[in-house]
């Protein structure tokens, strides 16, 4: 560092940390961005400053004059558009800063996702369930209908039931909320996939192919439960696979006692509905629980 610093003469040891601290922050500015359309904003916002350098190298007194005027109000239009990714930029950065680890009710959150999975599994319910973890999916969950509700094991039985205005498309989840539901996916175009998956199955893993999210899907057809992380997907899983998988990917193990085991009342109070063609409500996580324990 000495031989490096005598080289250069102007530079000093605060300015190589200066420097460093700032492509630290442009690299998790573009990180987190990645994947959303603040991306193409970025790109607009970084025209408009070609633009206004172009006018001062072009004596465009015009265009020099407008841009001059607009600027003060420059800084209050990037906080309004880029509102959502400050926010999560301000929230890394204190996860980081407190080392905080997923919270119970996050856990919670996540103990719903395998309760209705087990669900969707025993009655053979079509479900795309995405979880969004540090790349946002703000360009997909505008696509969809927004929701912004708390996450529950009764509102994800109800966006997938096959009646359901909501049925076909992906459910999106931050942390504990159910951002939207109808949510487009791409698709994933990689031809080493089985031609046994379905457009369901190829949306859950084209979505982890340009993000870090994970998805569970399953299958109307078999109702076979899978999970896709990173463009892979591991198939057939079984509810304890699952709640080890989703734990071990968001690094907070959940004790099984806490998550659901096999619904075996739900599935045949809902098929003998589906035989008689009466309705019966969906049971309650806490009337599934009640009936094991007394079988147990």
């Amino acid at each position: 560092m000495t031989q490096f610093l005598a080289a250069w003469p102007h530079v000093s040891v605060i300015s190589v940390i200066d420097i460093l601290i700032v492509a630290f922050i442009i690299y998790e500015l573009l990180a987190l961005i990645k994947g959303t359309r603040a991306a193409l904003m970025l790109v607009g916002v970084a025209g408009l400053g070609l633009a206004f350098y172009l006018s001062r190298l072009g004596e465009l007194a015009t265009i020099n004059w407008l841009i001059s005027t607009l600027l003060p109000y420059a800084v209050f239009a990037l906080i309004v558009v880029f509102a959502a990714e400050i926010r999560q930029a301000l929230t890394r950065l204190g996860r980081k800063l407190t080392l905080r680890g997923i919270s119970g009710s996050e856990a919670e959150a996540y103990d719903d996702i395998v309760l209705a999975a087990n669900l969707f599994c025993q009655n053979q319910t079509g479900a795309l369930i995405v979880m969004e973890r540090e790349i946002g999916l703000r360009t997909y969950i505008e696509s969809g209908v927004p929701l912004d509700a708390q996450l529950s094991y009764d509102l994800l039985a109800t966006i997938f039931r096959p009646s359901a205005p909501l049925h076909d498309g992906a459910v999106i989840i931050q942390k504990d909320r159910i951002a939207a539901a109808a949510c487009f996916l791409p698709l994933s175009m990689n031809p080493v996939l089985s031609t046994q998956l379905g457009t369901r199955h190829r949306a859950g893993i084209g979505v982890t192919e340009e993000t870090d999210a994970i998805a569970v899907i399953v299958s109307e057809e078999t109702g076979s439960i899978s999970l896709a992380v990173a463009g892979k997907i591991e198939r057939d899983l079984t509810v304890d696979q699952l709640r080890e998988r989703l734990g071990d990917l968001v690094h907070h193990h959940v004790a099984p006692a806490t998550l659901p085991t096999p619904i075996s009342n739900g599935a045949e109070m809902l098929e003998g509905s589906e035989a008689d063609g009466s309705r019966t409500s969906t049971p309650q996580p806490a009337d599934v629980r009640a009936n094991q324990g007394r079988s147990s």
